[in-house]
């Protein structure tokens, strides 16, 4: 990473790869329902509404610790918290490896889920407070890109594992790896005191005497916050529920992939999402130096995944993996709107706003990823054939995406009118 920040420059590379790799590993959990749904529907008799509830769990747990997540990361900082949470996953892997049904499958997810919530709050909170603006960008396209890199190790590689050794042993393996990443973030991450001297949480950055607000309805209630939400809620958190779930079984039952086919077909997605998440790392100093911020490239570049989820609807079968990652990598705008929340509060609000758009985030992934698979389920119960229920479910997805989208602009626009009418 380039530019300046307030910790060193060795320190703040250190920094950045412990908290990537607790990442890596809490995207692969995330995404590794995808290649292991063929298997869990065969061995545990899964309808499509349960998969999407499975899939969906690991994101309620997520959802549900995002509110005192965010109150913790502003008084304890990142490492406590970070470390803290992980244990949880730990034991969630353990509850999912053992599992005789569905609702061990449930709970297991829902623990892997609220688990690894701070995987990305906590860098994402310390990195508010440590680098400049420009290394902010950089440095939040680039955790997501390492967020991709193990969504690619959710695929293929866990598609070959799986005759090997069964889906039971990689969560043994997938809990060892947690538990060190807590090693590593124990002995490499400051503590937030060792970060910021002087600084407490409680204190504004102005040093006035006056305490920052407690709770979150400064972040609710903010105008930019509420503009963004929708986007957060059906485009973000779509991208993700397609990426993670939905995308799978499309390419077997619409495209009538096989499951080795279909893994390839995520391998690629999530290779094509780590390619573009490292291109807007290289990318975002230079264009915000141009006055190309968050706001104008969204405005700009979101249309992109809407022409493409039209086009998938019409082509049916014809839409296979390749569709899909131009799908996903034309909604990675929206990823621009993560830092732009943070740096449109003070640091000492930082993790409270970001917790409460990743709320708006993950509780949309769970909306979608769960929705979709009531719709298949409900289109195909009224008589339509499965190609033409998966078709009707996505229809309605790509309507809520529109609305977002609409409503972005809208709101932007009555903000600007406001500016301009202000004495």
């Amino acid at each position: 990473m380039t530019g300046h920040s307030v910790l060193p420059r060795r320190a703040a590379v250190i920094v950045f790869l412990a908290f990537a790799f607790a990442y890596f590993l809490s995207a692969l959990v995330r995404a590794v329902t995808a290649t292991l749904a063929p298997t869990l529907s065969q061995e545990f008799s899964l309808h499509a509404s349960d998969l999407g509830l499975l899939a969906g769990g690991y994101f309620l747990g997520f959802a549900a610790t995002q509110l005192p997540l965010g109150t913790w990361l502003d008084r304890h900082g990142p490492r406590k918290v970070a470390l803290g949470f992980l244990g949880v996953a730990v034991v969630g892997s353990l509850v999912f490896s053992v599992a005789t049904g569905f609702s061990g499958l449930l709970a297991g997810r829902v623990l892997c889920g609220a688990g690894v919530s701070a995987c990305l709050m906590a860098p994402l909170t310390g990195y508010r407070r440590w680098f400049e603006p420009t290394t902010q960008m950089r440095a939040n396209s680039w955790m997501l890109m390492t967020g991709s890199l193990g969504m690619v190790a959710s695929t293929l590689p866990v598609q070959w594992a799986l005759p090997l050794v069964g889906w039971r042993p990689l969560f043994w393996g997938l809990a060892a790896l947690i538990a060190l990443s807590m090693v590593v973030i124990a002995v490499w991450v400051p503590g937030w005191a060792a970060a910021t001297p002087g600084a407490h949480v409680a204190k504004p950055e102005s040093g006035n005497s006056a305490a920052v607000p407690q709770g979150y309805a400064m972040v609710w209630r903010h105008p930019y916050f509420q503009r963004l939400a929708p986007l957060g809620f059906f485009v973000y958190g779509g991208m993700v529920a397609m990426q993670t779930l939905w995308a799978g079984p499309w390419m077997q039952r619409v495209a009538g992939y096989t499951p080795l086919e279909a893994a390839t077909g995520l391998f690629w997605i999530n290779v094509s999402m780590l390619c573009t998440f490292w291109t807007w790392g290289m990318v975002n100093p230079w264009l915000l130096r141009k006055g190309l911020g968050a706001d104008r490239l969204m405005a700009a570049g979101l249309p992109l995944c809407l022409v493409v989820l039209v086009g998938i609807l019409f082509a049916g079968p014809q839409a296979g993996g390749g569709a899909w990652a131009l799908f996903c990598v034309s909604c990675t705008f929206v990823s621009l709107s993560q830092p732009a929340v943070a740096m449109a509060f003070p640091q000492a609000l930082a993790g409270r706003a970001l917790s409460a758009y990743n709320l708006v985030i993950f509780a949309g992934v769970f909306v979608v990823q769960w929705g979709i698979g009531l719709g298949v389920d409900a289109f195909a119960a009224a008589g339509l054939s499965t190609v033409r229920s998966f078709q009707a479910a996505m229809a309605v997805y790509l309507a809520c995406n529109a609305g977002a989208y609409a409503w972005f602009l809208l709101q932007g626009r009555r903000h600007n009118v406001l500016q301009t009418t202000a004495p």
